[in-house]
């Protein structure tokens, strides 16, 4: 278990400073007020996980360790929308469609209101 727990970590590290890196670099090469850095982390990291998840139901191309260490360390790190992102898919290949439709749903409509409240708390303490 402390194994699992310093992969994630080491990839999670790699993973948060690769996330600054990546959305501060696309950023700054726009002058845009849109969130260029962010959308682009959340897509690339809905890549690579893919990519990753992919591989690893292809054969034995990826070791557990390395799975873990990209899929829950690198990609938690860079971004967690990659993780969302593929928990629907999974509902989607399951037809669960109902499951899909709440999740992503209140995950987006909670996600913003708890946003929301938390900046909120802040300015009337």
């Amino acid at each position: 278990m402390f194994k699992s727990v310093l992969i994630v970590g080491l990839g999670g590290f790699l993973g948060s400073a690769s996330r600054f890196l990546v959305s501060r670099y696309f950023q700054l090469q726009t002058l845009s007020d849109f969130p260029w850095g962010t959308f682009t982390v959340n897509i690339v990291g809905s890549l690579i996980i893919g990519l990753v998840y992919g591989l690893s139901e292809r054969g034995n191309f990826l070791s557990p360790e390395l799975r873990l260490f990209l899929a829950v360390g690198f990609c938690g790190g860079f971004t967690t929308f990659s993780s969302f992102a593929n928990d629907m898919l999974l509902m989607l290949q399951g037809r669960e469609l109902f499951h899909f439709v709440i999740y992503s749903g209140a995950s987006f409509i909670l996600g913003l209101v708890s946003v929301f409240i938390g900046r909120y708390l802040v300015q009337i303490l």
